[in-house]
């Protein structure tokens, strides 16, 4: 079946009872029809119908031979880091979610970890920053918030010669517009809240495995931590995605009218956006994508400029998350990446001016209208 099919079905087909949508299983507790016998279903810890149907949608959607559903894309990420043991090295892109930066330096460093983070867009610094225990790259393509691409196959292909594990965050883009896994990757890493979701309302993250025998230590990890997603949430993010072929087209559509009305404003300095043309690695990021998204970042002429842009806009909301229908519009020095010291933001352009707007599913005039009015 094709993408937008799976997204509304998923393999699911309706039980006993005729539901077209999957049940909401409420249990902690299942019971077992004798000594060592099971439902397959014991403790929702381990597993639970309603998120069960979710993660097999993902791993579908993703093309993964598994899936794992979160109570957030950072719990995600918190587990997928204790696939390594203290003494690994792991090289990851230097323009990278904050919250990310933040897990690596003041959690998995203590924990015997090391890092180096470089443009991983540049395969001469990766393969240069290969060490003998590097046993991971972690890529996020499109970056955030500076939209650095990466050439996930290329990345690939180095790392597999020196056995290693290659983790891309596909949040920004979704298994709608980029599948990594198809190009190679081992691990897909998603923030659920965002895009999967949609709608600015529910917390989940995701690890979607390419391998059978990462999947079987994931889920082991993954019960024994404990940091699944309630059957509710799982519910919430399944309504999401049935929607998500649709919201994605929105998204991006509108992003690129709104990228090119942004370029053509005197207070505006630079645009961060992959779908224009002049964008670094354009011509990478177009091979290994169907489309751009609806993230943009953007730089303004002073810091007094951000600051009034941000206290005048009305529709779009001055708010601290992304992929949601309505748009949302954020300073990551001070927000998503208020925990990364100030030089290694400005050396990655991360500065008092620059903005990130998370275009939403409003009329793209109104959105422009918005902007107009509070840059005036």
């Amino acid at each position: 079946m094709r993408f937008e099919t799976d997204c509304i079905h998923g393999g699911y087909h309706p039980d006993s009872t005729g539901s077209v949508t999957t049940p909401i299983y409420l249990s902690t507790a299942f019971a077992h029809p004798g000594v060592k016998q099971s439902t397959g279903y014991d403790y929702i810890r381990s597993q639970n119908p309603t998120r069960e149907q979710l993660e097999k949608t993902m791993a579908l959607l993703e093309q993964g031979c598994d899936a794992l559903a979160f109570s957030s894309g950072m719990a995600a990420i918190s587990c997928v880091l204790e696939l390594f043991k203290p003494g690994d090295h792991i090289i990851y892109s230097a323009d990278l979610y904050g919250g990310s930066i933040r897990i690596f330096n003041e959690i998995s460093q203590k924990n015997g970890l090391s890092f180096t983070a470089l443009d991983t867009g540049d395969l001469h610094a990766v393969k240069e920053a290969i060490q003998k225990n590097t046993r991971a790259i972690y890529v996020e393509t499109p970056s955030n918030p500076t939209m650095q691409i990466t050439d996930i196959k290329s990345i690939c292909e180095l790392a597999h010669k020196y056995h290693i594990l290659v983790i891309v965050d596909n949040t920004f883009l979704t298994p709608y517009f980029q599948k990594p896994l198809t190009l190679g990757a081992d691990i897909v890493v998603h923030s659920g809240t965002k895009y999967l979701a949609g709608h600015n309302d529910v917390l989940a993250g995701f690890l979607v495995t390419a391998h059978k025998e990462q999947a079987e230590r994931l889920h082991f990890l993954h019960k024994t931590i404990g940091a699944c997603l309630s059957p509710f949430d799982c519910w919430v993010v399944s309504r999401g995605l049935k929607t998500l072929p649709l919201r994605m087209d929105r998204h991006a559509a509108s992003a690129l009218r709104i990228a090119k009305w942004l370029s053509k404003q005197p207070a505006i300095r630079k645009i961060y956006y992959p779908g224009i043309a002049s964008s670094p690695r354009y011509e990478i990021n177009t091979k290994q994508t169907t489309g751009f998204g609806g993230m943009i970042s953007f730089e303004v002429d002073t810091e007094e400029t951000a600051v009034n842009l941000l206290q005048r806009v009305k529709l779009i909301l001055f708010a601290e998350s992304l992929g949601g229908t309505e748009s949302l519009i954020t300073f990551p020095l001070l927000q998503t990446h208020c925990d990364v010291p100030k030089e290694e933001c400005f050396a990655k352009g991360i500065n008092e001016k620059l903005l990130r707007l998370s275009v939403g599913l409003e009329n793209v005039n109104d959105l422009i209208a918005d902007l107009k009015q509070a840059l005036a």
